[in-house]
């Protein structure tokens, strides 16, 4: 397999589901020149490789990029691909990206979240949505449930899957439809999977008939990890794989 990939063919994988997870591993003196990214990736500095590798999902494909696609994003690709990744490089990088007419933008700042330790439904769902449809790079944070609060006050984070916060429950709906509704994500299949995540969710089994088996494959990743994030990491795949299954159902194309 060509390690490369072209702009072109990066547009269209950035479309598929689940999509690309897409790295700008630009030096920093570098992407200081130019502090904008390919919409949809995180910065992760390719130094540090050995640490940020481990936290990618073994189920998607990784591209990587640089600023015009030399030893930089290629010797990341290739060291990613030693770890078993199906990884490839943007051929001529960023600059390549800018010259046929694709966009970037600004690299914000990654949002950050707080929720009640020992997650299951709701508090695996909802980051899912957020790093799927929101922000890739969110960080989410579990923590006791009488610290969330002022957790979330000093670290800037936003708490979700509480009471009395936005983005929790409201009459029969969960957390998760509300970060549907704030965030005004209308997408047929994702309001297929937000009625699964709320009857497993809120103990109405009868709304869907996927609904107890999610209840009790999310019970199983909690009983299988001890480290909440790591729930989280295996609990991705699981939604990935929902919200595919529904993206067929309504005839959207999947990889």
């Amino acid at each position: 397999m060509d390690p490369a990939i072209t702009p072109f063919e990066l547009k269209s994988r950035l479309a598929d589901f689940p999509p690309v997870a897409l790295v700008d591993v630009r030096r920093q003196p570098a992407f200081d020149d130019n502090p904008r990214v390919i919409p949809g990736a995180v910065r992760r500095p390719p130094e540090a490789l050995e640490a940020w590798a481990s936290t990618l999902e073994p189920w998607r494909s990784v591209v990587v990029y640089c600023v015009r696609g030399h030893e930089v994003s290629q010797n990341a690709a290739s060291a990613l691909r030693a770890r078993g990744l199906d990884a490839r490089y943007v051929a001529g990088g960023i600059e390549q990206w800018k010259v046929e007419g694709f966009p970037t933008r600004s690299l914000a700042s990654p949002t950050r979240w707080v929720t009640r330790e020992r997650p299951k439904i709701d508090r695996i769902a909802c980051p899912w949505l957020v790093r799927r449809f929101i922000d890739p790079a969110a960080e989410f944070f579990y923590v006791p449930t009488e610290e969330v609060r002022a957790f979330a006050s000093a670290h800037d984070a936003e708490p979700f899957d509480v009471p009395d916060v936005r983005y929790t429950h409201r009459g029969h709906e969960c957390s998760f439809d509300a970060f549907v509704r704030l965030h005004d994500l209308r997408d047929p299949a994702l309001a297929a999977l937000a009625t699964i995540v709320r009857g497993a969710d809120t103990g109405m089994p009868e709304i869907a008939p996927e609904a107890p088996g999610l209840l009790t494959v999310s019970r199983g990743l909690s009983a299988i990890f001890a480290d909440d994030h790591e729930t989280l990491r295996w609990g991705m795949l699981v939604y990935d794989s929902l919200y595919a299954c529904y993206r067929e159902t309504h005839g959207i194309e999947t990889t």
